[in-house]
């Protein structure tokens, strides 16, 4: 087995290898203890670091624990161990292939694997997509400059007195590329910062330009949902009693984790800070980065709101675009994608400065859902209206403290103008009152 399919086992090559050579996996996970192991390892690291740890210094070893630490996420079955397993191998390959990528054909060593960005494109069929392009500096008699853009979009920058000659090739000898804006929107679509946004992209006759450490990026976004794909499934008991312990020790990581529950009350009164501080700026028909909104998007699904109640919320927004925002909800809701995605940790909302007023509680909850979940167990049954239900009596009360008209009042809500509110026909809060309470999706 090639050391190059241990170190990326996703690659159809590598299940060609693992088939050819009729590997029965019933008795690899009975007899090759190092390779359960190691796939234990692999999941269980995922969950905690996301990453999956070093590589087993056995290349087949390394390789087999692949489809067996995919056999150990679908015998626990949670949605967010598949999505955290499927995000650390992605995050790992992506380090993986940006380093062998760097490496010239003159450095490359006996130890190099040999994998060309070319293969890779084509590996999930992007060959056609992406156009690869190199651009030659060639000396004027001007001064004039070239153009000058962030590595995010990929543009080359020429010096003063020079002339940029833009020629395709190979993508392994190319500067920079332009791929199908069609390719481009799912690839990107759970990327959140700003600069990933199509409205920030130069498109070009349906092409975004980028540059080739964004080419990666999606590539490992491309990996991820490839290794999403089928989990979980069902797994045979030939396979899975040998893989219980195993199987039991990574339920016993997750379940340390504290993450999510099912939960279907939306109790703005009750949400963590943060999220109260993010409804407010939806509300009031603010700009949020795309990371914030993503957080409260994900929020708010996760405590049972649906596409609609979450698409209205930001028709306040003077920048509203409805195929957009829906398109993004119910991605982030796993309606048009393999997974439902839990809104991010508290570490993660205060790396991206989203942690505010944090009060007594917060200093020792670990998640947003985690807070929220504690409140309404420790609320009176009286203190649980539904947010949706006082809509649906004509009370407006948004959940913030104030008269609930946010969005028409002297706080600039009304961004975009009074005919935003007339197809809903309340100027309130907007969540759709037509809608039915949703049955919770959160797994």
């Amino acid at each position: 087995m090639q050391r190059l399919h241990a170190r990326y086992p996703f690659l159809e090559a590598a299940r060609e290898t693992v088939a050819t050579e009729t590997v029965d996996l019933a008795t690899v996970v009975e007899q090759e203890r190092a390779v359960v192991e190691r796939a234990r390892q692999r999941v269980i690291t995922a969950l905690e670091d996301g990453e999956i740890g070093e590589p087993h210094r056995d290349p087949r070893t390394e390789l087999l624990s692949y489809p067996v630490a995919r056999v150990l996420v679908s015998m626990v079955g949670e949605r967010v161990l598949v999505r955290r397993y499927a995000r650390a191998e992605a995050e790992t390959a992506h380090e993986r292939f940006t380093a062998d990528l760097e490496n010239t054909t003159e450095l490359k060593s006996v130890e190099s694997t040999g994998l060309e960005l070319a293969e890779l494109l084509a590996e999930f069929d992007l060959e056609e997509a992406v156009t690869a392009e190199s651009v030659s500096a060639t000396a004027t008699t001007g001064t004039g400059t070239g153009t000058g853009a962030s590595a995010g979009t990929g543009t080359n920058t020429a010096t003063a007195g020079t002339t940029g000659t833009t020629t395709a090739t190979d993508p392994d000898n190319a500067d920079r590329f332009r791929i199908d804006v069609g390719t481009y929107l799912p690839l990107a679509a759970d990327l959140w910062d700003d600069e990933w946004g199509l409205v920030n992209q130069p498109l070009t006759d349906g092409e975004v330009p980028v540059g080739k450490d964004d080419l990666l990026l999606l590539l490992r976004e491309a990996i991820r949902d490839r290794i999403e794909d089928g989990l979980p499934f069902e797994v045979p008991t030939t396979i899975g009693d040998p893989l219980e312990d195993a199987a039991e020790d990574v339920r016993e990581v997750l379940a340390n984790l504290d993450l999510t529950r099912e939960i279907d009350t939306v109790v703005p009164e009750l949400f963590p800070p943060c999220m109260k501080a993010l409804l407010d700026q939806v509300q009031k028909g603010e700009h949020l980065p795309h990371h914030s909104r993503f957080a409260i998007t994900a929020f708010l699904s996760s405590i049972g709101m649906t596409t609609d109640e979450i698409v209205d919320l930001y028709r306040v927004n003077s920048s509203f675009g409805e195929e957009m925002t829906r398109y993004q909800t119910d991605h982030i809701r796993g309606e048009t994608s393999p997974t439902e995605y839990s809104p991010p940790s508290c570490a993660t909302m205060q790396s991206y400065g989203d942690c505010v007023n944090k009060d007594d509680l917060c200093e020792r909850i670990p998640h947003p859902m985690a807070y929220y979940e504690e409140r309404v167990d420790d609320a009176d049954d009286d203190e649980l209206e539904d947010w949706r239900e006082g809509d649906e009596d004509g009370d407006g009360d948004d959940g913030d403290g104030d008269d609930g008209d946010d969005d028409d009042g002297d706080d600039g809500g009304d961004n975009d103008g009074d005919d935003t509110q007339d197809s809903e026909g309340d100027s309130g809060d907007e969540t759709d009152t037509s809608s039915d309470t949703p049955a919770n999706e959160q797994e």
